[in-house]
């Protein structure tokens, strides 16, 4: 059995560009590697979240019940929480929908946009919450990384510091929108 930390990833609602930022981390990802083992992400095959996890990196807003609970459960089993991008961190895109209904907005997706076949799925999406709201307003977050997304540099600064045991200061490394 590994004594190296581990590392997990969760996507909730984005488009999936902190993901691509952390994988555009290159041959860094070896070094990452030799630190820290990866235990849960979408881009790995474990399809349950750990019982433990040392960090955790959450892109995506919280915008369906899936989501909600989702994070509620990697909360309870992460001990270094991180809102990776402006999604996590302010709800950013996903929150462009929240002056509108959740019924307007599935209306506006799946019957006023289709040509074909035009309904509202229900056993496919999950639903949808009042409002998409930052990951901060459902769980404590430890670590917040703005950035849309974040460049590579600095998800790679901020994992090794915190695989150093330091709180990173990304300060001057970035900023929201960037």
């Amino acid at each position: 059995m590994s004594t190296k930390p581990t590392l997990a990833t969760v996507w909730l609602d984005g488009c999936s560009g902190c993901h691509m930022s952390f994988l555009d981390i290159d041959e860094r990802l070896l070094e990452l590697a030799a630190q820290a083992d990866l235990v849960y992400s979408p881009l790995v095959d474990n399809k349950e979240f750990p019982s433990m996890a040392d960090i955790t990196l959450v892109e995506g807003a919280v915008s369906s019940e899936e989501d909600f609970h989702k994070i509620q459960k990697v909360r309870a089993h992460t001990r270094i929480l991180v809102s990776l991008g402006d999604c996590a961190v302010t709800a950013n895109v996903p929150a462009m929908r929240n002056r509108f209904s959740v019924a307007s907005v599935l209306d506006r997706a799946y019957l006023e946009n289709v040509t074909l076949n035009a309904h509202v799925p229900v056993e496919v999406i999950p639903a949808l919450r009042k409002q998409s709201i930052p990951v901060h307003q459902v769980v404590p977050v430890d670590v917040y990384i703005p950035g849309c997304p974040p460049s590579a540099d600095v998800i790679f600064h901020a994992l090794s510091e915190l695989l150093a045991g330091r709180v990173p200061d990304l300060r001057p490394l970035t900023h929201f929108g960037s």
